[in-house]
């Protein structure tokens, strides 16, 4: 019984000690009645979680839900619902709406959910002043409340038969905006409204219009009167006055002003009258207007004058337009159909007309000085006229051209353009100048006093001279420059140079370099260079040829090199012609002593070697060699055949020996020594030789083996 009560014991403990586990499946955010809702409904915004458990315990719940990030509502509850109340919603509570859900130190959020509140608040606007003058401004405010920015803010003016003028403005940060509008001329009863805009979603909304504000405008003047006398159709010459005026509320800081083609006439200030006079001209024919101006007001008034001719312009005739100098010239002034006027002839100047006589007509005697404008003027009732301008021009006769060559003397290089010019002194310009090449026309230019002339088809052996001819208005006619013959520089082509003799030249020797041309115009000038370690001119000459021969007399080895020339003329182009060398040998005299130096020791060296041989023979046979003509023959035959290919050992076969001075020496003491040269040593060596040979061969013939 107790090990029952035991067991049942235990199981219990167990149970009371089983861990509580749960765990979020979802929380999810939804919207009452709709997630698009109008501008003032209720809303409900509830938050759900759905939650697991591994037995019914009770659960804690913190729910906090955010608009747009931020806290807006937050509640315990151990339900798994939570509900946020908007009782009336406004276009404030338009935004993204999130639920957070925390337990057990466990925490799931939803996702984001939008919310639109649809419709925005009307806006309220309010005017500064009900009552303005015109040139006032009107300041006006428009408020959205319960509105959050940003926000765009519109104001409008309308008043009758016009369409409204419009403002807006931009509000980042606050729900309200405020700006003014001109009272303008015209302006009597205004009225003004604003309306709201905001984006949700990248969309706009608008909001209803606000009440609308009326402005009432008084006028601080009346509208300018403007008139003309004696009357606004007149005739120049008379005098025309102009009167402008208002009446005006208040005179302080008012201006009257007339104008003509935005040219101020005249003008007042703090006056209600403005007069101004003239006499009239045409000139004074068109639109005036009157203006009047107090602070940002302004009225004006236009009047429309007529001023009629009394007179046509005058008209200057002249004799001749064009005229030599030293000539007579009549300028004539006159007015059609009418003759009653005082004249005056001038002539126009930057600094001012230079007046000539006070008449209708002038005769004068001219000079280049006197070409210009001339006009004449006519005045009738203080009314001055002017006619158009004559231009007279005078000229003076071109003097004999002269054409010579831009830069330099009368001649050109073959390939290159020939540039000329054409030049006279004197000649009222404009000149026309013409290029001859012989009698061909080549350019016409028109200048002042000289012209260029550019010749680009030079050939070599053009024949033809240049000259131009000069003319101008002048009767004297056509000026012809001197013919100008022009010299053709035909450039250097192909220079080379040779020697004789070519390569090798003895010491001593004379040498003659040539360089030549191909072709080139006289004269050239031949330059001749050896180019060693560095350049040196050996040689300069110019010459009316196309060679040239330079001759050194006498080359030593300090001539060795290369050598080259460069030949040139007035076209100034260097041509170098390819280089030669030159090497400079020993001559045949020197060769032959330094042989002689070279050989007379080596002779010597051989001569006592021979004897030093020789005596050491006879020292080593003594005196007991003497024998018969016969055995002696066939002993010399024999030693020699066994001697013949060394060419250091010789052998006499007479009494004599060798002494310490290569002497030859006879064994016979008793006899005088004799000396031999060394013809005589040779002579008797190929005799001994020659000898000993025939004896062998006699006896090789009569052995018996022979056969």
């Amino acid at each position: 019984m107790y090990l029952a009560l035991l067991v049942i014991f235990l199981q219990c403990s167990e149970l009371y000690t089983q861990e509580e586990v749960f765990t979020f499946n979802a929380v999810e955010i939804k919207v009452q009645p709709s997630v698009k809702v109008k501008n003032g409904a209720p809303v409900s915004i509830v938050c759900h979680a759905d939650i697991s458990k591994n037995t019914d315990f009770q659960l804690k719940h913190n729910f906090t839900i955010f608009k747009d990030g931020k806290l807006v509502f937050m509640t315990v509850s151990d339900k798994g619902d939570a509900q946020y109340e908007i009782p009336m919603a406004r276009s404030s509570d338009t935004g993204d709406y999130e639920c957070t859900v925390e337990a057990g130190r466990k925490t799931k959020s939803s996702n984001s959910l939008h919310v639109w509140v649809t419709g925005m608040t009307k806006p309220i606007l309010t005017a500064e002043k009900k009552e303005v003058l015109e040139g006032d401004v009107v300041k006006l405010r428009c408020e959205l409340p319960e509105e959050v920015p940003p926000l765009y803010f519109f104001f409008r003016k309308i008043k009758m038969n016009s369409t409204p003028k419009e403002k807006h403005v931009f509000e980042p940060y606050r729900n309200f905006s405020v700006v003014e509008f001109s009272v303008e001329e015209g302006d009597n009863i205004l009225q003004f409204d604003c309306f709201g805009r905001r984006t949700v979603k990248l969309e706009f909304e608008n909001s209803e219009h606000s009440n609308k504000t009326l402005v009432t405008v008084r006028e601080p003047f009346i509208k300018p009167t403007l008139s003309a006398k004696p009357s606004n159709n007149i005739t120049e010459g008379d005098r025309i006055q102009f009167e402008c005026s208002t009446v005006v509320a208040r005179m302080r800081d008012i201006e009257i002003i007339l104008q003509k083609n935005k040219t101020i006439l005249n003008s007042v200030r703090d006056e209600k009258i403005l007069k101004y006079s003239a006499i009239a001209t045409l000139e004074d024919s068109g639109e005036y207007l009157c203006k009047v101006e107090q602070g940002r007001a302004s009225k004006t008034t236009k009047l429309n004058v007529d001023v009629s001719e009394l007179f046509p312009k005058p008209i200057l005739a002249a004799s001749m337009n064009k005229l030599d100098e030293n000539t007579e010239l009549t300028l004539s002034c006159s007015i059609s159909g009418f003759r009653k006027a005082n004249f005056s002839i001038l002539r126009k100047n930057s600094n001012g007309d230079i007046w000539l006589k006070n008449s209708r007509n002038l005769t004068m005697r001219v000079n280049v000085n006197d070409t210009g404008s001339y006009i004449c003027k006519a005045e009738v009732k203080g009314i001055v006229k002017e006619s158009k301008p004559v231009r007279i021009n005078v000229y003076a006769p071109v003097s004999k051209p002269t054409l010579s060559v831009i830069g330099g003397l009368p001649e050109v290089v073959l390939g290159k353009p020939l540039r000329l010019i054409c030049h006279s002194v004197t000649g009222t310009p404009p000149i026309t100048f013409t290029f001859y090449k012989g009698n061909e026309i080549k350019k016409i230019v028109i200048n002042d006093t000289y012209a260029t002339f550019l010749d680009e088809n030079i050939r070599r052996n053009d024949k033809r001279g240049y000259k131009c001819d000069a003319r101008n208005n002048h009767s004297s006619g056509v000026k012809t420059s001197n013919i100008l013959n022009i010299t053709v520089i035909v450039p250097i082509r192909n220079a080379s140079l040779g020697s004789i003799p070519y390569g090798e030249v003895e010491d001593g020797s004379e040498t003659a370099f040539l360089c030549s041309v191909k072709e080139g115009s006289w004269p050239i000038l031949f330059r001749i260079f050896r180019k060693t370690d560095h350049e040196v001119l050996l040689f300069e000459k110019s010459e009316n040829a196309d060679r040239v021969m330079w001759r050194k007399e006498a080359m030593n080895r300090q001539d060795t090199g290369t050598y080259y020339c460069i030949a040139s003329n007035r076209a100034n182009v260097d041509v170098k012609s390819h280089p030669i060398t030159i090497s400079v040998i020993l001559a045949s005299w020197q060769k032959g002593v330094i042989a002689a130096f070279v050989l007379i020791p080596i002779a010597g060296a051989v001569a006592l070697t021979l004897w030093w041989f020789l005596w050491k023979k006879k020292k080593a046979k003594g005196p007991s060699v003497e024998m018969s003509g016969s055995a002696l023959a066939t002993n010399l035959t024999s030693e020699k055949l066994t001697r013949q290919h060394n060419d250091g050992d010789y052998y006499s076969g007479s009494g004599y020996i060798e002494d310490s001075e290569n002497h030859m020496k006879s064994t016979d003491e008793s006899k005088a020594p004799v000396q031999k040269g060394t013809e005589t040593v040779y002579s008797e060596i190929r005799k001994a030789n020659n000898d000993s040979v025939e004896n062998r061969h006699s006896r090789i013939q009569g052995h018996p083996d022979a056969t």
